[in-house]
């Protein structure tokens, strides 16, 4: 065989070598266990809804996709854990509304999220509930405007996670409602239902989730939703914004996100994997239970969705006048 027609030969077979590789590259992720690194506790929503999901993209691939929880203030270690990693899709990270929100708190944040993570999609987005004692005078969302107004200061409305998406939702209803109301700081979601509860405050706005037994026992009565639409979960109780409340919308999610520099091909595989696991029909119902609306998106809306939330949070934090750190 002639030099140049083996040459051209051997160049043709390398080609498709190299085509028949990509596709083959993509077919074997994972070929090891993936790690989701998720920066808080065992037994929250965010815990919950990640196991949930996890569980179906080990049916999936095959592989087992397994969860370590490192909580540490606005998820630092948990970021510098994936930082750390190989770009290489087996160490995934979640990432959460309260990441928006740190990113708004922050002067300078620890991480660079927009440079050094890759989003992959969202895996479910839940609301807050504006909550009252069940034996309240305030039937309605209007009912509780209306005394606000009437007496400038007199109401009060707790919250948790100071700096979180729940308390950031109570200034953003403060300034969207127009009502001067005392914004009361808990630690805990039991803490502030306690003290609703003991009338100690005039309402609660926090997540569907911690606040479903005192719904359930009839103890509280929940007057809006704190989203743009109601929520599947109680789909009787109309959103702040349907109840005049303009230009009030306030939300969390929860999201998946690889190390920036993971291949394109494993980022495909794992977003179309979310697509067919969040509208698998079980994991509905169960996410739904916990008010999580389970829904994925590509990775361009999900970047749009964080910078969009942390440009929202900033202007509510600096309206407020909440000291940054």
């Amino acid at each position: 065989m002639p030099h140049a027609t083996r040459r051209a030969l051997l160049m043709s077979m390398a080609a498709l070598g190299c085509a028949a590789a990509r596709p083959a590259f993509a077919q074997a992720y994972p070929s090891r266990p993936v790690r989701i690194i998720i920066p808080f506790g065992p037994g929250g929503v965010g815990d919950i809804t990640i196991r949930i999901v996890a569980e179906k993209l080990s049916e999936k691939f095959g592989r087992r996709f397994f969860i370590e929880n490192m909580p540490s203030p606005d998820g630092i270690i948990a970021g510098r854990t994936v930082l750390n990693a190989a770009a290489d899709g087996y160490t995934l990270l979640l990432l959460t509304g309260g990441t928006a929100a740190a990113l708004a708190l922050y002067n300078k944040f620890p991480l660079d999220i927009y440079k050094d993570f890759v989003p992959i999609s969202l895996v479910g987005q839940f609301d807050c509930l504006m909550v009252v004692n069940a034996q309240s005078d305030f039937k309605t969302l209007a009912d509780f405007v209306k005394a606000g107004m009437a007496k400038p200061g007199a109401l009060s409305v707790g919250s948790v996670t100071t700096g979180g998406v729940q308390s950031l939702a109570t200034n953003y209803f403060k300034q969207a409602s127009g009502i001067d109301f005392v914004i009361v700081p808990f630690r805990t979601t039991p803490d502030a239902t306690i003290a609703l509860l003991r009338n100690d405050v005039h309402m609660v706005i926090d997540f569907y989730a911690p606040l479903k037994p005192g719904l359930e026992a009839h103890q509280l009565r929940a007057l809006a939703w704190t989203g743009e639409t109601a929520s599947p979960a109680l789909p009787d109780v109309k959103t702040a914004r349907e109840q005049g409340i303009k230009d009030y919308a306030a939300s969390s999610w929860n999201s998946l996100y690889a190390k920036a520099g993971t291949p394109p091909a494993i980022i495909a595989a794992l977003n179309q994997a979310l697509h067919e696991a969040l509208a698998d029909a079980d994991v509905k119902k169960r996410l739904l239970e916990l008010g999580v609306d389970s829904k994925a998106n590509t990775p361009a809306e999900m970047d749009a969705r964080l910078r969009g939330d942390a440009q929202k949070w900033a202007q509510v934090i600096a309206r407020a006048g909440i000291e940054k750190h």
